[in-house]
């Protein structure tokens, strides 16, 4: 009987430190863009599972399709923070129906909201001045552009969100030129880095246009202006929200001090303390591999097999090698400085080709019942390329 008693007693404690947990949601968008770009849903549930164990809090992944939204806006009632990573503009799930002032109303009230990627986007008409009022900055058209680069962020300044992060770089469509809050007011600069002069060359699109900027953003970047591209704001009546333009192309989650840096914000944002050495985590090559949404990619690569999961990260590898070389072709040969830099990337993308091959293979080895012989042929058919 005591013994019963105990268990009931160790039960209900359980129950009520659960229910003081801290809940965070993240809100991943529908599939978009080619396999390996945009992975909303493998983005999230990665993120979750590094978060997993995480004492204090509780977080929720919720997948849409579609135009569709969750299930139920009750979740959102008792949520310390919600997380969005999603397509933005007229595709973004918030500016939809009533979303917008639904969540405008939690958010006034304190709870933490935080966008990554495209999701920092909404339209000039609708969500602009609410985005900028609840995380200090947006993705502008014709004011912010979003060329695909190496950004090289060399220093981080003192903050939550940058505890245990070191110093790094990595290829994205690392949006800038934000449109912030008139003078940076109540908001802090966490990445920022100077544009190279490749980003300039834009030989898949026009310079100009909606997300193209204009000549006085191109001015800017000429001067080589630093462009922040991850900030963070304290909102004046309560509650914390920042913005995050990385996250792109999904291989990059691989990076510890990207990853780190974003799970630091997300718990930052919902007020749970970021642990002196920022939050530890560890993404295997399977945990990179799963959840990758069922969509075509770069050379009719649909990741809805496992070997084809695989060799759609194989064939973002072998883009960035392609945009490296193109890179290098078209650098002055009058700027050695210039080429030298578009070599060590070119460098870089091939290394990144050879090791994302060399687990391939290794894998394709380890368990070749998976995989049938079209699927095998394809990927010694990619290695050849």
């Amino acid at each position: 009987m005591k013994k019963l008693l105990l268990a009931l007693m160790l039960s209900s404690l359980a129950t009520v430190t659960s229910a003081a947990d801290k809940k965070i949601i993240l809100i991943a968008g529908a599939p978009s863009h080619p396999a390996g770009e945009h992975e909303h849903r493998a983005g999230m549930m990665l993120l979750q599972s590094s978060l997993a164990g995480y004492p204090g809090i509780k977080v929720e992944v919720h997948s849409l399709t579609g135009t569709g939204w969750v299930e139920d806006e009750a979740i959102f009632n008792d949520a310390a923070a919600v997380v969005v990573y999603s397509d933005g503009a007229g595709s973004h799930p918030l500016l939809r129906e009533d979303r917008l002032q639904k969540m405008g109303a939690l958010v006034e009230k304190g709870m933490g909201i935080g966008f990554l990627h495209y999701a920092t986007e909404p339209t000039l008409p609708n969500g602009n001045k609410e985005f900028i009022a609840w995380t200090g900055g947006a993705f502008e058209v014709n004011l912010s552009i979003n060329p695909i680069y190496l950004g090289e962020f060399k220093s981080l300044p003192t903050h939550a969100v940058t505890r245990g992060v070191k110093p790094f770089s990595t290829t994205d469509e690392w949006y800038a030129h934000i449109r912030f809050r008139e003078g940076m007011q109540g908001v802090t600069s966490i990445l920022a880095t100077v544009l190279p002069e490749t980003a300039l060359n834009r030989p898949d699109a026009p310079r100009l246009g909606l997300r193209e900027g204009n000549e006085s953003v191109w001015a800017a970047v000429r001067r080589r202006e630093p462009q922040t591209v991850m900030w963070v704001t304290e909102r004046a009546a309560g509650g914390r929200g920042f913005g995050f333009t990385g996250g792109h192309y999904h291989s990059n989650w691989a990076n510890d001090d990207q990853r780190k840096l974003v799970l630091n914000a997300i718990l930052w944002a919902a007020k749970v303390e970021v642990p002196a050495n920022g939050v530890v985590s560890k993404v295997t090559p399977a945990l990179l591999r799963a959840n990758l949404d069922p969509k075509g990619g770069r050379g009719g690569v649909a990741p809805n097999a496992a070997l084809s999961s695989m060799t759609a990260l194989s064939s973002m590898a072998r883009q960035k090698v392609t945009d490296a070389r193109r890179a290098l072709t078209n650098t002055s040969l009058t700027n050695p400085g210039q080429l030298r830099q578009m070599a060590d990337e070119l460098a870089v993308a091939n290394l990144e080709l050879a090791q994302t091959r060399a687990a391939l293979f290794t894998e394709m080895q380890s368990t070749p019942e998976r995989f049938t012989a079209e699927q095998i042929a394809t990927l010694v058919q990619q290695a050849g390329q």
